[in-house]
């Protein structure tokens, strides 16, 4: 079974770690209130207008409340719902579960070392042995068990790709198990618009998101899955703490802030094994996959997501698109919107009232200046 958390890559999956002590209410932007933030939306100038709409992967709950109006009354007002995958369409679902297995008749048993394989069922029985502590009240009174939620996520794991492991292992934390149960925000937004009955789509096919995570080599893989076994490991020596946090994202994202550093990590979609400690040659294997991830997962996927919107707008002129991707991909909008504006139509951010800042808006886009959240 696979989690809807698992959906568009596992955005959050670095992030997802021990959240550090932050000044007041969790998650809150220390402006006042919604008409100081800024909003993750940009407004394509047509009659009738379409919109993109930066999304997070994160429990709605924990956002909602910032969103600003303006965001909200967009989505109410387009005729057509677009997110990166169908999250509501079983087939995705089942698509995700296939690409994530072993060759039929392979177990990780069979392909791992055995001293990674030893270390990875030795952290899977600490954690399904922690999960019942890790449980809230409000959970487990929707009927959320630990054994449950455990199978939901690991269950057939000796059956998964190396990989698939790896992204898994970096989910079962603390924060996130606290966290299942509410949709995430792309989600909540996928459920909303079946609810109000809008039309929906997507503008990826699962094994455009599968594919380039079962493209890592062998000894990539391993490495990978290696580092991330003495990070969690690590965590709970308490010797290691990651630098950036769900709390941090939640925080940036509920202030408005396109922060380069917090929220690469998000769009990149995989952990970043790239560190000052390691010796030479794995730090070669660590730009390797930085590389290569970067290449398959930011720059070729936003090109080839940026024509289809394109296409869309350009096939259905009278209809108002609301697009649904994860935090807007800065180098997503000049694929899409810069190639409209050559069409003689007139983009700009936030047109309803809020923009982005500045320093992460396309050369294509113009924007007027609006409060930015300071950070913390």
């Amino acid at each position: 079974m696979v989690h809807p958390g698992w959906v568009c890559l596992l955005q959050s999956l670095l992030l997802l770690a021990r959240a550090r002590q932050s000044r007041g209410p969790a998650g809150a932007c220390p402006l006042r209130g919604k008409s100081e933030l800024n909003s993750f939306l940009w407004t394509i100038k047509r009659d009738p207008p379409s919109y993109f709409f930066g999304t997070i992967h994160v429990p709605y709950t924990r956002v909602w409340d910032f969103i600003p109006e303006n965001s909200k009354k967009a989505f109410q007002q387009s005729h057509v719902v677009y997110f990166e995958l169908d999250l509501t369409d079983p087939y995705t679902i089942s698509a995700l579960t296939s690409c994530q297995l072993l060759p039929q008749g392979e177990n990780l048993q069979d392909v791992l070392p055995r001293d990674i394989y030893r270390r990875l069922k030795r952290h899977l029985e600490y954690v399904k042995l922690m999960m019942p502590s890790w449980m809230t009240p409000d959970q487990r009174g929707k009927g959320l068990y630990a054994d449950y939620l455990f199978n939901a996520i690991a269950g057939n794991w000796e059956r998964k790709r190396p990989v698939w492991v790896m992204l898994m292992v970096n989910s079962l934390t603390e924060v996130d198990i606290k966290s299942r149960g509410v949709p995430v925000l792309d989600l909540y937004l996928a459920q909303e618009a079946e609810r109000l009955r809008k039309q929906t789509g997507a503008v990826e096919k699962v094994e455009e998101q599968c594919h380039p995570l079962n493209g890592l080599n062998f000894s990539q893989v391993i490495f990978a899955l290696n580092q991330t076994l003495l990070q969690q490991e690590s965590l709970r020596a308490g010797s290691f703490q990651i630098p950036y946090t769900t709390e941090d994202l939640i925080k940036h994202y509920n202030c408005g802030d396109l922060s380069s550093i917090i929220f690469n990590h998000d769009t990149s979609q995989v952990p970043n094994f790239i560190n000052a400690t390691l010796p030479a040659h794995e730090r070669i294997t660590a730009q390797e996959i930085d590389s290569y991830f970067r290449q398959e997962l930011i720059y070729k996927r936003n090109e080839r997501m940026g024509r289809r919107v394109k296409d869309l707008l350009e096939e259905y002129p009278n209809r108002s698109f609301f697009f649904a991707f994860g935090a807007v991909p800065p180098t997503l909008l000049p694929v899409s919107v810069s190639s409209m504006a050559t069409s003689r139509w007139n983009p700009s951010p936030g047109a309803m009232d809020d923009s982005v800042p500045l320093a992460q808006t396309p050369a294509a886009l113009t924007s007027s200046p609006t409060p930015s959240c300071s950070h913390y």
